[in-house]
């Protein structure tokens, strides 16, 4: 498993939103230039965040975006399941019950579900606040 740029880009975007939350709305164009990120992927990144509802936004001149709920009620894993799809690490855990033809004599099944569990234990553990804090300790100086 490999996160894509679009899904450490949308946690960079949330990351930034949680940070600059005073109240006031958040100009692409600032995240933009903090993050390094063109204004153009940041617009496709926010467009699916604002469609699932985890950013509100405002357009015109005074407009921009902010987050829709506290940090703490995003996690790690909802950000990147709605940029990235599925976090699982075989095919075969899509399905619930699993449809693979060779589930019952797969040997390596087990280990594909430990690292599921692994993976969801760490993604649904840490939440935007946490990420938020994990700035501050560093100085307000990091690198995703």
């Amino acid at each position: 498993m490999q996160i894509s740029t679009k899904g450490r880009y949308a946690l960079r975007l949330m990351l930034d939103l949680a940070v600059h939350n005073t109240g006031e709305l958040v100009k692409i164009k600032d995240i933009s230039a903090r993050e390094n990120i063109s204004e153009k992927y940041l617009e496709q990144i926010i467009s699916s965040l604002k469609k699932a509802g985890y950013v509100k936004s405002l357009r015109g001149a005074q407009g921009g975006y902010m987050l829709a709920r506290e940090p703490e009620t995003y996690t790690v894993g909802t950000i990147l399941r709605l940029t990235e799809g599925s976090m699982k690490p075989v095919a075969c855990l899509e399905d619930e019950p699993n449809q693979c033809s060779r589930a019952g004599e797969c040997v390596t099944l087990r280990l594909w579900k430990m690292l599921d569990e692994a993976i969801e234990g760490v993604l649904d553990k840490v939440t935007l606040q946490n990420l938020k804090d994990w700035y501050e300790e560093m100085g307000n100086d990091y690198v995703i």
